[in-house]
């Protein structure tokens, strides 16, 4: 099938390159000719594992291509993907301004029926809108169908979670796009979800919010385990193995972030909210994460006493391993309250020092965790890097001038790391 991807970040060039895997003929859209230009060479403007190599194969077997036109676009096409950014506002509501901008472009353009699909998360009901709004401003006689097929893609396994769902879901108006689906969608061999509109879009919203859930859920726990001494891990490990709870995602730590969590949950609470159906469990998610990163910062000042003049090493910046996304990391507040304090900071990621530069202000970014460390007081561990796991202790400790270490993602044991000599402090768990 001939497909059109417009929007080539994050979502849009994962889909587009596993659908011209997939044999597909696909044309990816973008604004950026700053971007344009770099993907015609096959090069990937972010880091996901696999991608690179995916969009090198596909644009030179000509299955995948680039423009910076929607124009060009729209009429080859017998689907169109919206994958466009949609950010929060101020309020949490998800500001539509460009899928508003590009369902107008499309309706300008298009002189043939086509299936335009929203991939982006939005809010629900935008598939009627953005039906109303290409059916008021397209050429009469031109047929179209608009439906929603949300993604699922976790940043650092999105290839195989494209390639290898354990659902898809679709939400149609008819008989016609469900079997375009069936038909592009026929090489995975995926259980396929058929709703209507609506329910698509709130799946995806109602399934990042429940995730995000566990997460909080595991959080506040920790708390309570500090408190009185127990292990957070040992308490969703009994929890999680009933299968009605599951343990995925029981997972305590400084709290999570990137492009969807927060943004989602945001933007979830504003739907409730302006359908005159609060729902206050949202909130109270989102409260939970925001108070973590300051309960972490908080462990670091009840065992240090003083932070000021303190030197930190920072292991970990991303907002989660295996990418590059620097978007709502949770290190991204942990660090402007350490540095509030006086803390001298030193930081290094495996593959988010490039954006990190354009974020922080004040902090020293090193070429690996051993320099990191050099005089650091301290060493706190913001992200669960597999790099990590593999660190010299011996090493480590002789760079730095304390013995002190704060590991948010609870990746070590306190025993082996008392053994290595560091008095050592994780979440929710006994420290050493």
């Amino acid at each position: 099938m001939k497909i059109g991807i417009i929007g080539s970040g994050y979502v849009g060039l994962v889909t587009g390159a596993c659908l011209a895997h997939l044999g597909h003929t696909v044309t990816c859209v973008d604004h950026d000719e700053n971007k344009i230009r770099t993907l015609k060479t096959g090069k990937v403007p972010f880091y996901e594992p696999g991608l690179s190599e995916m969009v090198l194969t596909n644009v030179e077997a000509k299955r995948l291509s680039f423009v910076g036109d929607i124009a060009k676009v729209v009429n080859r096409c017998e689907v169109l993907f919206i994958c466009v950014h949609t950010p929060s506002r101020a309020n949490g509501e998800a500001d539509l301004t460009f899928v508003d901008k590009v369902a107008r472009q499309i309706a300008k353009n298009l002189r043939k029926y086509c299936l335009i699909v929203e991939k982006s998360t939005v809010p629900v009901e935008t598939g009627e809108w953005v039906f109303r709004t290409i059916k008021r401003n397209i050429k009469k006689g031109v047929h179209f169908d608009v439906a929603s097929n949300p993604e699922f893609l976790r940043e650092g396994s999105a290839i195989h979670d494209f390639l290898k769902p354990d659902r898809i879901v679709i939400g149609v108006a008819n008989e016609r796009s469900e079997k375009i689906f069936r038909e592009l969608y026929g090489p995975l061999k995926a259980p396929m979800i058929v709703t209507d509109i609506k329910s698509a879009e709130l799946i995806k919203h109602a399934s990042n919010s429940f995730l995000a859930l566990k997460i909080s859920f595991a959080n506040g726990l920790s708390r309570i385990c500090d408190a009185v001494g127990a292990d957070v891990e040992k308490v969703v490990l009994g929890m999680g193995l009933d299968p009605r709870i599951g343990a995925q995602f029981l997972k305590a730590g400084i709290g999570f972030g990137g492009s969807c969590f927060p943004k989602d949950l945001s933007a979830f609470l504003h739907i409730s909210e302006q359908l005159g159906a609060r729902f206050e469990l949202l909130a109270g998610v989102l409260r939970i994460n925001e108070f973590q990163a300051k309960y972490f910062v908080q462990k670091i000042q009840n065992t240090l006493r003083s932070l000021k003049g303190k030197t930190i090493a920072v292991l970990g910046l991303a907002f989660k391993p295996d990418t590059d996304d620097m978007r709502s990391a949770p290190s991204i507040p942990i660090i402007q309250m350490l540095q509030r304090e006086g803390v001298r900071i030193q930081a290094y990621d495996p593959q988010a020092m490039e954006k990190a530069k354009l974020i922080f202000k004040n902090v020293t970014l090193a070429a690996n965790a051993y320099d990191a460390a050099k005089g650091a007081h301290a060493v706190a561990v913001l992200t669960e890097w597999s790099e990590f796991l593999n660190l010299e202790w011996s090493r480590l400790k002789r760079q730095m001038t304390g013995k002190f270490f704060f590991d948010g993602r609870n990746m070590f044991s306190a025993p082996e790391m008392k053994k290595h000599g560091f008095n050592y402090t994780s979440i929710g768990r006994p420290s050493a």
